[in-house]
């Protein structure tokens, strides 16, 4: 039975985040193929918190710039190691290439965060988008260079870095959100007719939410709410601000419905689900969600990002607020529309069948695993950067560690 560490930038919530799912869904992954698995972290559970042991998964809890995760790691042993997100890679990379040497080291992006930070500066500053000279960039594609397989969850994205960053495909792996085709809900959702309002769903930390709700408010919802004014717009979603909570208006019939326990429940008996993400990056569960429950959307070129090429999705996609509203309208309004799009969408999810990566992505680590000195070898740049950017890493994290040690008593 092989050993997996898991180290993750927080622990999993499925039930608020799309990180959280994505995360379960790697996690079943290696269950289904007996793996013995280590979850660490540095951060505090919440009580959104994913309960791990439930499904015979270690959980630990680790310090940063602390030994004893030296010692922990050297005890575990484990022949694969996910570092969830470029930060925590940052963070415990040197210490695991020091103490497991021949461990697999992967990188699970998540989605790029120097491409979703880049078009956040953009839309912020009016300027075009600059991927070239930010700081998270050469971060980010330092992990994945150092890293012996990234896993991308996009498309777009690896395309991305294997044209303009020169990302060589065999440091990639493309795995999606992944659907079980035995779960289709697809004959029994709610009809038309059954369903009302529209809905967006998201977690308030993740920027790219926060500002398409603000967008709702300040500029789509009033053009929608003039047109409908039966029709209500319910706003679901874990970590609200002050500032969120604050644009609850019930007399606009805009509600800000914090977190709900079943997704499925309140997605599948909304008529529409609006989101008009202006930035962001990676594939966007909520519009996994919406498909897979039947909720037609309209929603920006990004938000369709990696899921579609834009020629058939399951609603509308815009990026003018009036057109965005307009089409909102109609969708909502139209039920031969309704239904074509709803169809369209359960189309689309075909393409993310489980079984159509899961045993790609187990087969890619027994490969590299086989490989492994070789791999490392043609792989130039990780290893410049490995000697020389995690020194640097290295030697900070080891002061920082002697600076924290108790002075000896005078």
């Amino acid at each position: 039975m092989q050993k997996l560490l898991i180290i993750g930038y927080t622990w999993p919530e499925p039930k608020t985040t799309g990180a959280g799912v994505r995360m379960m869904q790697l996690i079943q992954a290696f269950l289904k193929n007996d793996f013995q698995i280590t979850f660490a972290s540095t951060a505090e559970k919440t009580s959104y918190s994913e309960n791990l042991t439930s499904l015979g998964i270690k959980e630990q809890s680790i310090k940063l710039n602390d030994p004893s995760f030296d010692n922990f790691v050297s005890e575990l042993s484990p022949q694969v190691v996910i570092f969830d997100r470029f930060y925590t890679e940052e963070q415990f990379g040197w210490r695991v290439d020091e103490v497991c040497p021949e461990a697999l080291r992967i990188l699970d992006t998540e989605d790029l965060h120097f491409l979703r930070s880049a078009r956040q500066i953009s839309l912020k500053q009016n300027n075009k988008i600059d991927l070239l000279n930010g700081d998270i960039t050469k971060r980010e594609l330092a992990s994945i260079f150092r890293c012996d397989i990234s896993l991308i969850i996009s498309k777009i994205e690896m395309e991305l870095l294997q044209n303009e960053f020169k990302v060589d495909a065999s440091l990639l792996h493309y795995l999606p959100f992944l659907v079980d085709p035995n779960t289709s809900i697809a004959n029994e959702t709610p009809t038309f007719e059954e369903r009302k309002h529209f809905i967006f769903i998201g977690n308030y930390k993740h920027q790219p939410n926060a500002d398409a709700v603000l967008e709702l408010k300040n500029t789509i919802w009033p053009l929608i709410s003039k047109n409908l004014p039966e029709a209500e717009l319910h706003c679901y979603g874990a970590y609200a601000s002050e500032q969120i909570k604050q644009l609850h208006n019930t007399k606009e019939r805009f509600f800000i419905s914090g977190w709900v326990e079943n997704s499925e429940i309140a997605i599948g008996n909304a008529r529409v689900m609006l989101v008009p993400l202006r930035f962001g990056a990676g594939l966007k569960r909520k519009l996994f969600e919406a498909i897979q429950f039947g909720t037609p959307s309209v929603t920006s070129k990004i938000g369709i990002e990696g899921i579609s090429d834009g020629k058939k999705w399951n609603g509308f996609i815009q990026d003018d607020v009036v057109d965005f509203a307009e089409k909102a309208v109609q969708l909502y309004s139209n039920k031969s529309l309704w239904l074509k799009s709803q169809k369209n969408g359960f189309e689309i999810l075909q393409n993310f069948n489980t079984s159509n990566f899961e045993g790609e992505f187990l087969d890619k680590i027994t490969s590299t695993k086989k490989n492994l000195e070789r791999h490392r070898n043609s792989n130039f740049i990780g290893a410049l950067l490995m000697h020389q950017s995690l020194q640097s890493t290295k030697y900070l994290s080891k002061w920082i560690e002697e600076k924290n040690k108790p002075k000896n008593s005078l």
